[in-house]
C-alpha cells in the first residue's frame, strides 16, 4: 500500500483532519498530480479556520508550474490569513516569495 493510500484510509476515519488532507495534497504533488494536489490545497484554504501553510504550498506548486499570476493571488491571500491568525513566520515567508515572483511579467528567475 503506497503512502497515498495509507493517507486516503485515513481519511476515512477522520475526512477532516487538516494534517491528513494537507498530506494527501502533498502526495499528489509528489507524483506529479498537481491538479489533485491543487484541489486538496484550495479546499484547505477555505476551511472556516484556513490552513495557511496551503497557501504557501499552493502558490510554491504554481510558480512551479509557471502558473505565476495564481500564485501571486494564493500568496497575497495568504498573507492576509496568516496576519488575521497571528502568524508572522508564514506571512513573512509568503511575502519573500511573492517578491521573488515580481509582480508584473513572467519571472525567469525564480525557479
Amino acid at each position: 500500500m503506497s503512502r497515498r493510500e495509507k493517507i486516503e484510509a485515513m481519511l476515512v476515519d477522520d475526512p477532516h483532519d487538516t494534517f491528513l488532507r494537507y498530506g494527501l495534497a502533498m502526495e499528489f504533488r509528489s507524483e506529479g498530480n498537481h491538479a489533485a494536489s491543487l484541489d486538496r490545497l484550495a479546499d484547505l484554504t477555505r476551511d472556516e479556520t484556513p490552513y495557511v501553510p496551503a497557501f504557501f504550498m499552493a502558490a510554491q506548486q504554481l510558480a512551479d508550474l509557471r502558473r505565476f499570476d495564481e500564485a501571486r493571488t494564493y500568496l497575497r491571500t495568504g498573507i492576509d490569513e496568516a496576519r488575521r491568525q497571528g502568524d508572522g513566520h508564514a506571512a513573512a515567508e509568503m511575502s519573500e516569495l511573492l517578491a521573488q515572483l515580481g509582480e508584473h511579467g513572467e519571472a525567469e528567475d525564480v525557479l
